[in-house]
């Protein structure tokens, strides 16, 4: 079926009901131009219909509407949306079935088949708003997608030294994470990070504060992680990452991973639409849907901002889906609210191979105040947006070219990431200064927004002092419960934690060339599904040296050894602390079989090993 994201639940679709609504003679005369627009005529259009309470996705009269997308209509509940027709200007009438959100507040029209390229999409109508009934219609223009081209990965010269390796877990090879600040004022927590670019595999990892390894996915080939943090589904915490393809244009094409406290897949998301979901944002909303961001290139004549005719841009767009349907309640593209020219990025020397990223949409972020706001940062045109989150417009913008507020104290950021309003009103905001370097330094900030005074002030600003760090790109900020901020230095591969007001209280870095596009310090108690892992080895004759280890396991107090002539009759030998984590364990005499107990702090067993040759 065309259109939709998935994760794990699939409801049941509704049926489709055909009929016809009138139009305005202006809607009907409306084509799609023989070039390759991608702009609407009016931008920062609201996407509710007039005379309707509907939020619909594509937004009317845009061009960048994806072949296998679906028709969103938010705002009413399935059972009011009726006689809906969806029909293109070449490839005609369109079946398909009409699909309710499990939210209750409106549905998807998922067609059967795809869309043209360069076709006007004609949808038609009627909902229904107490007693009254009214028809509605709307068009849109099917884009003509950028085939970027994906090179093979620049081969990475291993250094043995920059990896970590275990006897019991050889292939997991996780990065070696140096401490040089460690504070008792520091907050409670592990580190979550997704290293990428270094001689080892890539893949998600977690952390203890003094560096030693809790877990780590590596993942085969050219696939690679991102964003690792833990969120809640349903009450309950759930590890969450994005993994997929990085090509060189800097964005993702992948999927969304929600594991369980024992590291089980309890769900993928997917972006709806026929997109890849990218690695810059993801979040679960209490509503049970999830925010997520894509970047779309299309082709593009570009000439009225320098670029080539037969141009192409990177549209960024951000998703809401219903993780229960997978469908796609609504979707927000940059193109048709933000002009090319606000960007610090220029279309000459763009091309179908290197289309011109404008926007570089990098994190999203639905606000508690004020209410119905959703706040987006854009590295490339050094701005934030608030938008209305119902119709999609943008309400004020923060920075770049057209700040409608005055930035104040040294607000002002450029190439900037992660863009966070925290529980007093205030934002955070990794900004990166770079590249080119217009800051002298990366640095993390907090703001105070006053768009009445019209006015952006900064509060606190956090620089790395040894080494000074510049970033080019990625980063982050997290506010810990205790006041402490967390920042993740992204191309430069630190994780620092300061006091709210400036002070160091942690430090911590990956050696050589990893890179991990955010960072996040979070409690986390997990045990694994899996049995923990053994090894062992020794001289003839002498004892046996075992070594024992649990991926993902944060409760482990100790390890108990058993050994024995098979694997049939083992009895307890030996018995020590856990000691980081793998744990050493020497054996007082040689065993043609052991294996090893995962024991907690009351001395209660966790898991045990599968018996091996001593």
């Amino acid at each position: 079926m065309l259109g939709a994201g998935t994760l794990v639940l699939l409801a049941s679709a509704g049926t489709l009901a055909f009929g016809a609504a009138r139009i305005s003679a202006e809607q009907a005369a409306y084509r799609a131009p023989a070039a390759p627009t991608c702009v609407p005529s009016q931008l920062n259009r609201s996407d509710v219909l007039p005379g309707t309470h509907l939020a619909v996705s594509p937004l009317p009269d845009s061009y960048d509407a994806s072949a296998r997308t679906q028709v969103s209509l938010l705002g009413a509940p399935a059972s009011d949306i009726s006689a809906v027709s969806v029909s293109g200007s070449v490839s005609g009438s369109h079946t398909g079935s009409l699909r309710a959100y499990s939210q209750g507040d409106g549905a998807s029209f998922v067609p059967s088949h795809a869309f043209v390229p360069g076709e006007t999409v004609t949808v038609r109508g009627h909902v229904r708003a107490g007693a009254q009934t009214s028809p509605f219609a709307f068009h849109f223009v099917i884009a003509h997608q950028d085939p970027i081209t994906y090179p093979p990965a620049a081969k990475i010269s291993r250094d043995y030294n920059e990896e970590q390796h275990f006897h019991s877990a050889p292939s997991l090879q996780p990065p070696v994470l140096a401490v040089s600040t460690r504070s008792s004022a520091a907050s409670p927590g592990d580190l979550f990070a997704a290293p990428y670019s270094g001689p080892g595999p890539n893949g998600p990892e977690i952390f203890s504060e003094t560096g030693e390894l809790i877990w780590f996915d590596p993942l085969s080939g050219e696939t690679s992680a991102t964003n690792l943090q833990v969120q809640q589904l349903s009450g309950k915490p759930v590890l969450t990452w994005w993994q997929g393809y990085i090509p060189p244009q800097g964005f993702g094409e992948g999927e969304e991973i929600i594991d369980n406290t024992a590291y089980q897949r309890i769900g993928t998301v997917h972006a709806g639409n026929g997109y890849k979901a990218d690695l810059h944002d993801f979040h679960i909303t209490p509503s049970y849907t999830a925010l997520l961001t894509v970047f779309n290139p299309i082709s593009c004549n570009l000439s009225s901002v320098g670029g080539p005719a037969g141009g192409a841009v990177t549209d960024s767009v951000f998703q809401e889906i219903d993780l229960r349907t997978g469908l796609v309640r609504r979707e927000w593209h940059s193109i048709d609210h933000v002009p090319l020219t606000d960007s610090y990025s220029t279309p000459e020397g763009s091309s179908d191979e290197w289309p011109f990223d404008y926007f570089h949409i990098n994190s999203i972020d639905q606000l508690s105040s004020p209410a119905n706001t959703t706040l987006i940062s854009a590295r490339n045109t050094w701005a934030l947006y608030e938008l209305n989150t119902t119709t999609g417009e943008i309400k004020l913008r923060v920075g770049g070219r057209h700040s409608e507020v005055k930035q104040l104290g040294g607000s002002g950021t450029a190439f900037q990431h992660d863009a966070t309003e925290l529980s007093n009103g205030t934002i955070t905001i990794f900004d990166n200064g770079a590249v080119p370097k217009i800051h002298p330094s990366s640095r993390a900030i907090v703001v105070s927004l006053q768009p009445a005074a019209h006015t952006d002030t900064l509060l606190h600003d956090y620089e790395h002092a040894a080494p000074a760090l510049s970033a080019g790109s990625q980063g982050d900020v997290q506010a810990l419960a205790n006041g402490n901020l967390f920042v993740g230095w992204g191309a430069e591969p630190y994780f620092s934690e300061y006091s709210a007001s400036g002070q160091l209280l942690y430090d911590a870095h990956m050696h050589g060339s990893y890179q991990s596009y955010r960072a996040y310090r979070f409690p986390w108690t997990a045990t694994p599904a899996g049995r923990p892992s053994i090894a062992a080895g020794g001289t003839s004759g002498g004892p046996t040296t075992v070594y024992a280890s649990w991926n993902g396991a944060t409760t482990v107090a100790s390890w108990r050894v058993y050994g024995g002539s098979s694997p049939h009759s083992l009895a307890p030998i030996a018995q020590a602390a856990k000691n980081g984590f793998e744990t050493t364990i020497v054996a007082p005499h040689a065993e043609p079989y052991v294996a090893v107990q995962a024991l907690s702090a009351s001395g209660s067993t966790l898991g045990t090993s599968l018996p091996i040759r001593g």
